[in-house]
């Protein structure tokens, strides 16, 4: 690595992490991140410039939105031949959601895009915010002996791993080890030094432009199936006005009642040009449709299958792909095949 060619641009959203403990009222308050010197002292032993970027006001992270992330496509855009690599400080609660939408919204990208926090603010004492933060920026800046950047893709870092963005899930709110990658392996972890799997991660041998895109459509739902669920609960969500596609989060393999009115009713909304996609409600493993007549029947009804699929990757894959206007046979036909390595269909 080359200090005199090589930058970060740190982007700070909101969230726990950029938090510090008010000495007089003992209250957590967002901080400038003029301060952020002082609470990480480390940030001066990097021998290359990093520059930073605060919203303003900053934002809970359970307030994002497609907004949000028009917001950060376009500042990732605005800068993207002036810095080596990108790392967002981002709440924990959605940090999943904004990985999985900036992975198709930044498509062609050839650089890294780092999404980390903490479970403890910043200006604590036993803060995890703080190694997250530097192995974060060692990370977005780490490139092979040619120039390329290690990890040119959109990620999460959080706890010693790395993992790609869009197979993310938030499952511990308590924990520091908040995030996992269920169904994907981790692309690096770090320890005394950072270990690349570099079999995982994606690279793209042409040299590949960076084409944002801004377009997204937020009418959608998710239902979540669970025993004794009601005609009226089912016919409430497929009428909604407006709709126009549902993540169906199914019991195992993606299963679902065999009941004659389920099964009508998620045919006639598929008739209608509804999108109905089948992820499953376990935290790891994948549909599979064929299995089990259970599953079949969906298919048959027009389902989709959503293979090994986060409901966070479903849902903003719907959202870019609705965005464009595709019709409602192409929503279904890309659903089906991965855009940015976020399912696995073979």
């Amino acid at each position: 690595m080359n200090p005199e060619n090589t930058s970060v641009l740190l982007i700070y959203t909101g969230g726990t992490i950029g938090m510090i403990e008010n000495a007089e009222t003992g209250a957590l308050e967002n901080f400038n991140f003029e301060q952020l010197q002082k609470h990480v002292p480390e940030l001066q032993r990097f021998t290359f410039r990093i520059d930073t970027y605060q919203f303003d006001p900053p934002m809970d992270s359970s307030d994002m939105d497609p907004e949000a992330w028009r917001k950060l496509v376009r500042i990732i855009s605005d800068n993207y031949d002036q810095y080596t690599g990108f790392v967002i400080l981002h709440g924990t609660d959605t940090m999943a959601y904004t990985a999985s939408a900036l992975s198709f919204m930044l498509e062609g990208l050839a650089k890294p895009v780092i999404l980390t926090g903490s479970q403890l603010p910043i200006g604590v004492l036993r803060t995890d915010g703080k190694e997250n933060l530097l192995t974060s920026i060692e990370i977005a800046t780490s490139c092979h002996s040619n120039g390329h950047p290690i990890v040119p893709e959109v990620c999460i870092f959080f706890e010693n791993h790395l993992m790609r963005g869009n197979r993310t899930t938030k499952m511990n709110a308590e924990n520091f080890n908040a995030f996992r990658s269920f169904n994907y392996p981790v692309l690096a972890s770090a320890g005394i030094h950072i270990k690349y799997n570099n079999v995982q991660i994606q690279v793209h041998g042409n040299r590949r432009e960076l084409k944002p895109h801004y377009l997204l459509d937020t009418n959608i739902a998710v239902l979540k199936l669970f025993p004794g669920i009601q005609e009226n609960v089912v016919d409430a969500v497929l009428s909604t006005k407006g709709l126009k596609a549902v993540v169906l989060e199914t019991y195992g393999s993606g299963n679902a009642p065999r009941k004659e009115w389920f099964l009508r009713r998620l045919h006639d909304a598929c008739e209608q040009g509804i999108v109905i996609v089948n992820v499953t409600q376990c935290s790891a493993g994948t549909v599979e449709m064929e299995r089990y007549e259970t599953g079949y029947q969906l298919m048959q009804a027009g389902v989709v299958c959503g293979y090994d699929s986060t409901t966070e990757s479903a849902v903003t894959k719907l959202m870019f792909l609705l965005g464009h206007d595709y019709l409602p046979a192409k929503v279904r036909e890309l659903m089906s095949r991965p855009l940015a390595g976020e399912i696995t269909t073979v």
